[in-house]
This record gives C-alpha cells, structure tokens and sequence, in this order.
C-alpha cells in the first residue's frame, strides 16, 4: 500500500545524479532537469571511465518503450562514438536483457535507457560495468567526478566506434532462462496457465508473449501498444493495477503479471483479483528455489520480513542489506546466496545473473504452482501475513533528510535501531524504514505490522515528528 496523505509536498529540481547513473525529467534546464547537454556530460564520464579501466570499448545499451527513449539513447549512442567506444544497439529491450547481453558481447560495461516506475516525463542512464552488474559506489563516485570536472577526450575521426544493432537478445535471454536446471518446462506447460498481461505500453509486450509461449500460456495483453504513453502510473503497486485485477476475475484467468517499463520488477494477481503483493513476489520465488537448492536469501531493509520467516522454515540464513540493487548483489556475493531480491518485486537469481529479472521470476512462481497444484491465492496464504505501508514526502536535499533522521532518532533511542541505510526501527512483530530515495528528491517512510492500522500508525508516527507535531 503506499500512503502519502501524511506528507506534506514540497518542490524540488527534477533531476538526480548518483552511483548508478542519473536520472531525471525531460526538458527543462541543464543541471535542472534531464537536457541533451546533461545526457552528453554523463554518457561521456563513463566512456572516460571505461577507456581509463582498460576494459573493452565496447559498450550495450539498450531502451525501454518511453517516449523520450529514442532522442535519450541517441544522445547517448552517439557520444559514445566520439569517444571511440563501439556500440552494440539492442533498441526496444529489457534491463536484464541488456545485462545479459553485455557479457555475452564481451563488452566494457552497458547502458540501459530507462527510468524504471517513474511516469513517462521521466528518463534515465542506467549504468553497468563488463559484468552486466551495476556500477559500484567507487566507480560511480569516479564517473560523477568525471562529469563534474569536463576531464574528458573525444577520438579523432580515423579512431570513431563502430555501430551495430542486434534485436536477438531477448530470445537469447528466455532461452537461457529456461536452460536452468532449477525448471521442469513441461511440468509448467501441462498447467495450461490462463494470464493476464499489463504491459504498461513498455517493452514487456515484446519480452512477455514470447516467454509464456514457451510456457504454454493462454494469455490475453492489456497496455501493450509500445508508445511510452502510459495507461496508468507505470509502477506496479495495487493502485495502479485494478483495471488488471478486474479483467483477471473477468476471463477466469489464473493469475495476473504486471511489470515496469523495463521489465525488473513482477507483480502478480490472485486468481479473485486480490493483490499477490508486489512484496511477496520475492518470497514465493525464494520458497521455489529453496525447495529445490536451499541456501541464503538476502532482501534489503524496506522489504517485507516474510522473506526471512521463509529463509527460517528451510534452516538457512537470512540477511538484509542497504536499499538499491548493487547493495542487495553485494550481500548476495558476501553470504552466497541462492536468491535475492528487492520488495519491490525484483527477483535475483544468481545461477542466471547478478540482476532484477521479472521473466526468470514467472517462471519460478509458475513452477512452485505446478510443483504445489494450487492456485495463487492458495499460494499465498501460506506465507506469514504482513501488512506494508509506503509512504514518501518530497525533500530539497540531502541534507532536509538528515536533519529529520536525526530529530526521529531522538525519540526511538530505547528501540532497536538499524542505520546501516538511513533509519530502521525495529520490534518484535513490526519494523518503520526511513531513508532518503537512490533515484528521487524524496524521503521514503515505509513500515510493515501484521495489521494494516498498526502500520499506518507506525507512519503516521514518523510524520508527525518531521512535521514537528
């Protein structure tokens, strides 16, 4: 649930450099907004970048469906051109898609056109290295400096990269995923599954239908023209997909799947048109791949705590890390685990590769269902019962949200608390979050109870702090 009637609203720049990359609003002007010459200053740090780890110059990017997708990757295409990078132009794709390609083209890094959940004035650089994983904190630290600096140098005319476009690599990418020995492919197929598809005008309309054909779906597409003019809110949150729920109890489906416009996150559907949750599409993932391989399981602190009560019903460890995909790949490698994930409906899955991937994420939740001959709603009630609530409230800066940790601190000192990544409180049955977003001038407050009141009221606790009430 995400809940913002609490907070106050306050105006803020429309852009946001970081780590992993940047992201922003369309239009608007330079260092304010996401402009040609901020897209340019970035693409060209990390061409820098890579030419001055000695990795290959080569580098993949490729876009999701948004309307500003082609003028942003050609921006970008080109500049990276100038540096003398080659580039491999995967056009309409997928995150793990691209992820996946950048190893299997030997490249240096890659870049992803996309800016995620955000509505569709947003964009953004995506930014990986040569193993198709997120750029580290250090690196993303160089390429801001980079940026900031101008220390650049573009190749003279005899020394330009080389373009090339390959549309072939989301079939590579279902074909890899259903080589995993994890799968049993004809067991899935002999469930005849019925789904309903919001493809939220993105690229899931070219990555979903190929899938669940090899899976022997029946399935019916909703939001799948590829304009990037979205239907709805592109996150995938309950909100957003009741217009999915009602056409799943319509047509007697057996599950609903919705995704972002960038395929990394997966969010089902009962059967009834209830909410799987978006935060529980990691736990029934996690539940397949310890029934078949148990291991570790990581999460990070905004995630629910029923991933950890699953981690605990096959005796193996449980560790949660730092909001963001790199923080979640990091724990992961430090604990070998054998999944992970965000609560945000981001699977991991390690044997495959080191990145949110909603297309390996259906196809471990329709093997647990075939595994199991229930229904989702079944599925789900297995699980321990939590209750999230989510809430934001834009920020002028980085320092607004450290001024309002430190005022929340002051009144939490005899609780247990966690500040690994902004603050966490936590007890016994329930747990409130708050932190300053990777990707957004906002501060996020999210908590989770075993009731939905107790959870709103843990918020609507943090709130009345920051608003000095």
């Amino acid at each position: 649930m995400i809940l913002d009637r609490f907070a106050p609203k306050y105006g803020s720049l429309a852009i946001k450099k970081s780590i992993s990359g940047m992201r922003g609003t369309i239009g608007g002007q330079p260092g304010n907004n996401l402009t040609p010459i901020d897209l340019v200053e970035m693409t060209a740090a990390y061409g820098q970048w890579l030419l001055s780890k000695g990795l290959n110059k080569k580098v993949v990017v490729g876009r999701d469906g948004r309307i500003s997708g082609q003028i942003v990757s050609q921006l970008a295409i080109n500049t990276l051109l100038s540096m003398g990078i080659d580039v491999v132009n995967l056009g309409l794709s997928t995150t793990p898609t691209v992820e996946m390609a950048v190893p299997a083209e030997k490249a240096g890094g890659g870049i992803i056109f996309s800016a995620s959940h955000n509505p569709k004035e947003w964009n953004a650089l995506k930014l990986l290295n040569e193993k198709g994983e997120f750029i580290s904190a250090a690196d993303g630290a160089t390429i801001l400096k980079l940026a900031d600096e101008r220390d650049l140098t573009f190749a003279e005319v005899d020394a330009l990269g080389t373009y090339r476009e390959d549309d072939s690599y989301i079939d590579y990418h279902i074909k890899q995923i259903l080589k995993q020995k994890i799968f049993n492919v004809p067991k899935i197929k002999k469930n005849l599954f019925k789904v309903v598809v919001d493809c939220i005008n993105s690229t899931g309309a070219i990555a979903l239908p190929p899938l669940l054909d090899k899976l022997g779906c029946g399935y019916e597409l909703l939001n799948d023209d590829v304009t990037g003019d979205f239907a709805h809110n592109p996150e995938p949150i309950p909100a957003n997909l009741q217009a999915l729920a009602k056409r799943v109890v319509a047509t007697n489906a057996d599950m609903g799947i919705a995704v972002d416009p960038d395929v990394d996150r997966l969010v089902f559907i009962c059967e009834d048109g209830s909410m799987f949750s978006e935060e529980y599409t990691i736990v029934a993932a996690a539940d397949f791949v310890l029934g078949k391989n148990p291991g570790n399981t990581v999460s990070n602190l905004s995630s629910t705590k029923a991933l950890a009560d699953v981690t605990k019903r096959y005796k193996k460890k449980y560790t949660a890390s730092a909001v963001g995909e790199v923080n979640v790949v990091e724990a992961m490698k430090k604990t070998k685990a054998v999944i992970g994930g965000e609560g945000n409906g981001g699977v991991i899955y390690p044997e495959l590769h080191y990145g949110r991937d909603a297309l390996v994420g259906i196809v471990m939740v329709m093997n647990l269902l075939a595994d199991r001959k229930c229904t989702m709603s079944a599925l789900k009630a297995t699980y321990p019962a939590y209750q999230i609530v989510k809430s934001s409230m834009k920020v002028k800066d980085d320092n607004a949200v450290k001024k309002y940790l430190k005022e929340i601190e002051k009144s939490y000192l005899n609780e247990k608390l966690d500040k690994t990544d902004g603050l966490k409180i936590l007890w016994e049955d329930s747990w409130v979050h708050i932190r300053s977003s990777n990707t957004e001038p906002i501060i996020r407050v999210i908590a989770e109870a075993q009731t939905k009141d107790k959870a709103e009221t843990l918020v609507q606790d943090i709130f009345k702090i920051i608003n000095g009430n």
